[in-house]
Formats: structure tokens, sequence, C-alpha cells
């Protein structure tokens, strides 16, 4: 998509650290004291779960400013299907460009183009205010519960297909690949080793 100077594309492996770059600057000091966005970025391009037809990124005059990835999960259902959906991120914007309109728009390019894949729903942990904006709507008034927290307001859901979701009532879990920091903590400091240093931040609002 080319709109003015504006440029979503699909990612190419020349890409690969210069988007690990720009997905750790973004994260960075935000929900936690540094970050580990940019790792599970490295090892998602590797997971069977991965769509690299919904790897993207996005430039302004050439200059890359976002990124987004989406991986294949499911619903566990209580009749015991398991209903195929997809979940996204890490999405994010470059700091010196964030809340300009650019986060939504790349946003919305990536949602429309995973509904001519052919995804039926799509559910994501985040903010209602940035996703509500895009249709997403709490899970839990789809029947659709988060593992980690069955209540949680902010786990959200998007139908693609209308009806996708009518007769669902399950519990979804964030795929294995978000965890590979927790269950390789020697590996994701190997990595981060090899970018710039960068001080870490205990801030306010941070989740962790």
């Amino acid at each position: 998509m080319t709109e003015k100077n504006i440029t979503i594309r699909l990612e190419k492996k020349d890409d690969y650290r210069a988007v690990e770059n720009l997905t750790r600057d973004s994260f960075w000091n935000v929900y936690r004291p540094g970050c580990m966005e940019h790792y599970v970025l490295h090892c998602y391009r590797d997971d069977p779960a991965f769509v690299p037809e919904l790897d993207f990124v996005m430039e302004m005059n050439g200059e890359l400013i976002g990124q987004v990835i989406y991986v294949r999960s499911e619903i566990d259902c209580a009749d015991g299907r398991r209903i195929p959906v997809m979940t996204f991120g890490p999405i994010c914007i470059a700091p010196a460009y964030k809340r300009q309109g650019y986060g939504k728009k790349l946003l919305d390019y990536s949602v429309e183009q995973a509904g001519k894949m052919g995804a039926g729903a799509l559910v994501i942990t985040g903010n209602i205010l940035f996703y509500g904006k895009s249709g997403f709507v709490p899970a839990k008034t789809k029947g659709i519960r988060y593992a980690d927290d069955p209540d949680a307001e902010y786990f959200l859901v998007k139908e693609l297909v209308p009806g996708f979701l009518d007769g669902v009532s399950g519990t979804y879990r964030d795929p294995e690949g978000y965890f590979v920091c927790e269950k390789n903590p020697e590996a994701f400091e190997e990595f981060e080793a090899s970018f710039p240093k960068k001080e870490k931040l205990k801030l306010p609002g941070q989740l962790f």
C-alpha cells in the first residue's frame, strides 16, 4: 500500500535487524524496564505459527517507522472444538511518530489483509481506547475468556467474518511463541547484548 509519503509492504530478510532495532526502541521501558518484544519478533520468524504473508513494515519517505506481525492461534471451546483465529504483535511505531495516527493506519491495513487471507476473527490483549477505534470489542462479550484473566476487559476480539463466533464459548491462551524470553533467558540476554546499550528504567505505569 502506498499513500502520499507512506508505504506499507512485506518485511524482507534485509530488513530484519533494522526492524528489531525499531521494535526495541519503540517498546524500551514502556511495559517493563528494558523490553523483550524485539527478541519475540526475532524468534517468531521461525515459528510454525508465524504468518509471513502478514509480516508488514511501514515506511515514510523510505524511513522505517512501523512494523506488525501476525501468528495463528486458536480458541479452546467448552464442547471440545478448537476454533482457528489469529493474533498479532509486536506492533509498533517509532517513538518520534507515535500518537499521530500511523499505528491505526498500519493496524487497519494489516487487519484488512488478514481478512483477505480468510481469518475469521482476531484476538489481542490491548487498550480498548486504541483498538476499539478499529472495531475490536471485549472478547468476553463474544463468549471468549482469556485464560490468564477470565474477566479481562483488555482481552479483545474483532470478527472478520460476520457471525464467525456465533455459538462459540471458550478460552484463549497466548501462543507459546510469546514466552521465548522466559523459557530461554540466557539466549535472550545474549541477543540483547548484541544491541547498543540502553538504560533500563523502572517507570510509573509499567506492567512488569
